[in-house]
């Protein structure tokens, strides 16, 4: 550990030890992956917030590495190069990460924990958050805001839509990334009455294409042409677009499907009345969204079965986190007056195990501790005792 991680871990000593303590309690065994970790997975699955801020540098074979920006990867990473990989196992951490951060230091310590091979989702979920709260606990933090969401729903909710599944991409990939959908809907609606496009040609030949056969065909065009980029975009960048455009002419996103969207985005309060609200626009929209909200609706149970409070736990279906593998449900703990920045954040990542190498899918859930943030707070609340 380096001089900066060394003295932040000293000045939090006491409060780590009791963290790491609650998680060794609670089944999950001490993970210590690589400082140094292979750039690719990182580039290629975390959200945009964490791909620019990334340490790089290349080995002398020319492979690219960085500095871990996080420990969710590389714990996954390890467990699937280990003896237990596809079987239930759960691991926690202590350790400094490397981001580049405006104005403030790019080396900082993140604890947490991540959960492997689970069968009982809703139940593995409930206890990631109640392990969560128990975590601001031990830093002698108890006032804390529960912010909830699940990108399961959004998902299910694009499969009874029955959309292109250009459109299904471009709407994940903006849910994603926090981009306001009401504003990207508007723009998706308005664009469908497009003038006539000076690719007129390609459009017309890319009609009904699938992403596959798009990329095939622009790749033999640009191969033609004797390049592989047009200002900067990839082939596959250019190939979505020119598939958003097709599509669009064939006026592929209804407005009846955008007001569906619409209306779900809006539901938010406390889990209990969110299920009940997502029940009502699934019959008035007649959409087959049972098995998402059973889901919700199950975990919303083994958490208060936890000891949480659900009437004090905000849902909002338009709550993402940015990262780009998460498949489920999702969470924030702030604290009042603490900014955006959170305390612990985290969530379900289910697809992320065969991304990164595993033949077979692995449930998976976890979280990050902010250590800096929940230490600063603990202190303000030890001085106000």
């Amino acid at each position: 550990m380096t001089a900066t991680a060394t003295s932040n871990a000293a000045g939090s000593a006491a409060w780590a030890d009791t963290l790491l303590l609650s998680f060794a309690q609670a089944g999950y065994l001490r993970a210590e992956p690589a400082i140094l970790q292979p750039a690719e997975p990182f580039l290629d699955l975390s959200g945009e917030d964490i791909r620019k801020s990334l340490y790089l540098t290349t080995d002398l074979s020319g492979d690219e590495l960085c500095l871990r920006p996080d420990l969710t990867i590389p714990v996954a990473r390890d467990y699937l190069a280990s003896g237990r990989a596809g079987q239930p196992a759960g691991f926690s951490y202590l350790g400094p990460v490397f981001r580049y951060r405006s104005g403030q230091a790019s080396e900082f310590l993140q604890a947490g924990i991540e959960s492997f091979g689970r069968q009982d989702g809703a139940a593995a979920d409930a206890e990631t958050l109640a392990l969560a709260l128990e975590a601001t606990a031990a830093f002698g933090v108890h006032d804390v805001e529960i912010r909830t969401g699940d990108v399961a729903l959004f998902n299910a909710l694009l499969d009874a839509l029955n959309l292109y599944p250009v459109w299904r991409r471009r709407l994940i990939k903006d849910f994603n990334r926090k981009i306001s959908l009401e504003q990207d809907l508007e723009r998706l609606a308005a664009e469908t009455t497009a003038t006539r496009s000076e690719y007129e040609g390609v459009l017309a030949a890319l009609a009904g294409s699938d992403r596959k056969a798009a990329l095939a065909f622009v790749t033999d065009l640009m191969s033609i042409a004797g390049t592989t980029n047009v200002g900067g975009r990839t082939t596959a960048e250019i190939a979505d677009r020119f598939l958003e455009q097709s599509t669009l002419k064939g006026g592929a996103l209804p407005r009846e499907a955008i007001a569906v969207l619409k209306r779900f985005l809006l539901i938010s309060g406390n889990p209990d009345d969110a299920v009940a609200a997502l029940r009502a626009l699934a019959a008035d929209a007649k959409l087959d969204l049972a098995g998402a909200i059973d889901q919700l609706e199950s975990r919303v149970g083994f958490m208060a079965a936890r000891g949480i409070d659900v009437k004090q736990t905000r849902f909002s279906t338009a709550f993402g986190r940015g990262l780009d593998y998460y498949t489920g449900f999702e969470f924030e703990l702030h604290h009042p007056g603490n900014g955006a920045e959170p305390l612990v954040a985290g969530g379900r990542y289910d697809g992320l195990m065969t991304q990164l190498g595993s033949p077979a899918p692995i449930p998976a859930v976890g979280f990050s501790v902010w250590v800096d943030a929940l230490t600063r707070i603990g202190r303000k609340v030890e001085l106000k005792s």
